[in-house]
């Protein structure tokens, strides 16, 4: 089959904010919305996406608020339940159930937002994030976003900080960096995010943790797991909480990669997804 034809759209979210996305697939296709990590873009999945809209999936992967090319919050409201209006927002949007699918930050929003609406929700799989996260882990997360604060004068600089704060091998062909980098009027470069996202009051606050479990106990449509075997802020501990909040959950585990799954491994978790898609949203021929 060939590879959808790659549409950019606007979606509704909370607040009057507009959120771009990339769409694949047919229209009248069973929707799937994809919702990427903080600090990242819809770019993160663009490979799963035009696999599952090519599978016969309307799959649209969602800039978050504050990033790449959606609104940026007037209010500078970055926590996590501005992300899960977002969400709720979507959902809302459609007169059918749909299928979210969320890492990191966006995985969060999806089990916060989705668990608010239910019988909206086909299915949420969620890529490494439960209700308990090792503290480690997200203070290397929060190291990152400190030192992209201040921007970089090269996209090699950019490359080191990738490496360095969040371990992931140091890139040799640093040119697709740029694409996802904004220039201010000095030439210097940025993440394409609102700096307020990252602002310290937004990155992991107690009352996000509370937040996480009541919406793990809330949560009454189909939810998966993805679970990076090489996590550094997902543990035992934390996937059996999430297992006692909500029992229907299932749980799978990617061999190999660490928490960013679906940079790491977005082939293996288009090949899961698919599998769940069949079993509660299949596409009707």
């Amino acid at each position: 089959m060939n590879a959808p034809v790659r549409a950019v759209v606007e979606l509704p979210g909370d607040d009057g904010l507009i959120l771009r996305a990339d769409a694949y697939g047919p229209i009248d296709g069973p929707p799937v919305l994809f919702f990427h990590g903080g600090g990242q873009s819809r770019r993160s999945w663009s490979g799963a996406a035009r696999r599952v809209g090519a599978a016969g999936y309307r799959a649209c992967t969602v800039d978050l608020r504050g990033h790449g090319e959606s609104d940026w919050a007037v209010d500078g409201d970055y926590l996590l339940d501005a992300f899960a209006r977002d969400v709720e927002a979507l959902l809302d949007s459609f007169d059918r159930p749909v299928v979210l699918v969320g890492a990191s930050r966006g995985g969060q929003s999806v089990l916060v937002g989705g668990s608010r609406r239910p019988g909206k929700v086909a299915l949420a799989m969620i890529a490494d994030v439960a209700p308990l996260l090792r503290d480690a882990g997200v203070d290397d997360m929060r190291s990152f976003f400190a030192a992209s604060a201040g921007g970089f004068s090269t996209i090699d600089e950019a490359a080191d900080a990738l490496a360095e704060h969040l371990h992931l091998p140091r890139r040799s062909d640093v040119s697709g960096l740029e694409k996802t980098m904004r220039r201010d009027e000095s030439g210097r470069l940025y993440w394409q995010w609102d700096p307020k996202t990252v602002s310290p009051e937004f990155l992991n606050p107690p009352s996000e943790g509370v937040a996480l479990e009541l919406a793990a106990a809330r949560m009454k449509d189909p939810v998966v797991l993805v679970r990076a075997e090489l996590s550094t802020i997902v543990t035992d501990e934390s996937v059996a909480l999430f297992q006692q909040l909500t029992p229907h959950l299932e749980v799978v585990v990617a061999r190999d990669v660490g928490h960013m799954v679906t940079g790491d491994s977005n082939d293996m978790f288009a090949d899961t997804l698919l599998d769940y898609l069949a079993r509660y949203a299949p596409v009707k021929r």
